[in-house]
C-alpha cells in the first residue's frame, strides 16, 4: 500500500536541539548555576507542564521567577529558551522531494508553543507542512496514544498508509501500534532508503 503522509518529529530530526543549552541560556540571563535553572526547569517538570499545554508561557515565565526568586523579562526568557535549535540541513531537501511528489507532511512533535514559534519564525521547511500535530495543542506527550490519534485524523489516509520517524524508539514503536510504518531516525540516508523500500519515488 502506497505511503500517502510522513509525519516527521521535529527535535533531532528536523532540527537539532539541545536543553542543555537552554540552561546555558538561562543562566546567562539570571546570573544562576546552570545546575539550579535545570532543576527549575526539567526535574521539577515545568518544561513538561508548557509542553503539555497545561501552562500558558506567561504562567512558565511567573512560575520560573517565582521559584528562583527573581525577576526576568518575558521576551528575554523566551529567548532563551527558545535559542537552542539548529537545521538539520539534511533533511530539507527529503522534505521538499516528498512535496513534490504530492506526499502529505504532518509534524508530530512533544514541543511548546515557545518552540515552535522560534522555528517557524526562523526556518521555513515548516511551510511546506499541511498539518502540525504538537503535545502542547493536543495536551500530550509522546508516547501517549492521544498525540498519535490526533496526527492521524490529520493524515486523511489510512494509518498503514503512513510513514513515521522519530530520534527516539520507543515513540516509533507506540506508532506502529496503530498501523503505522515507523523508523526511528539516525541519519537522513537512512530515511531516504526506508521510504524507497516502501515504494516512494525519491531522486539518488
Amino acid at each position: 500500500m502506497a505511503i500517502q503522509t510522513c509525519f516527521f518529529d521535529m527535535g533531532n530530526v528536523l532540527v537539532h536541539f539541545s536543553h542543555e543549552k537552554m540552561c546555558e541560556n538561562m543562566a546567562s540571563l539570571t546570573g544562576l548555576e546552570t545546575g539550579k535553572i535545570a532543576e527549575t526547569l526539567l526535574g521539577s517538570g515545568l518544561q513538561w507542564q508548557l509542553e503539555r499545554g497545561q501552562i500558558s508561557e506567561e504562567e512558565f515565565h511567573s512560575s520560573f521567577e517565582r521559584a528562583l526568586g527573581l525577576t526576568v523579562s518575558f521576551e528575554d526568557l523566551k529567548l532563551a529558551a527558545a535559542d537552542i535549535f539548529w537545521l538539520n540541513d539534511s533533511i530539507v531537501p527529503l522534505i521538499g522531494e516528498l512535496k513534490a511528489l504530492g506526499v502529505r507532511l504532518v509534524l508530530l512533535s512533544n514541543t511548546s508553543i515557545t518552540h515552535l514559534r522560534f522555528i517557524q519564525e526562523r526556518y521555513e521547511f515548516l511551510n511546506l507542512f499541511d498539518a502540525l500535530t504538537t503535545s502542547f495543542q493536543v495536551g500530550a506527550l509522546k508516547p501517549d496514544p492521544a498525540i498519535y490519534e490526533d496526527a492521524l485524523l490529520k493524515a486523511n489516509c489510512k494509518p498503514e498508509e503512513c510513514f513515521y520517524t522519530d530520534d527516539i524508539e520507543e515513540y516509533v514503536l507506540k506508532a506502529r501500534t496503530f498501523g503505522i510504518k515507523a523508523e526511528v531516525y539516525t541519519e537522513t540516508e537512512s530515511t531516504r532508503l526506508a521510504l524507497a523500500s516502501l515504494g516512494v519515488a525519491l531522486g539518488s
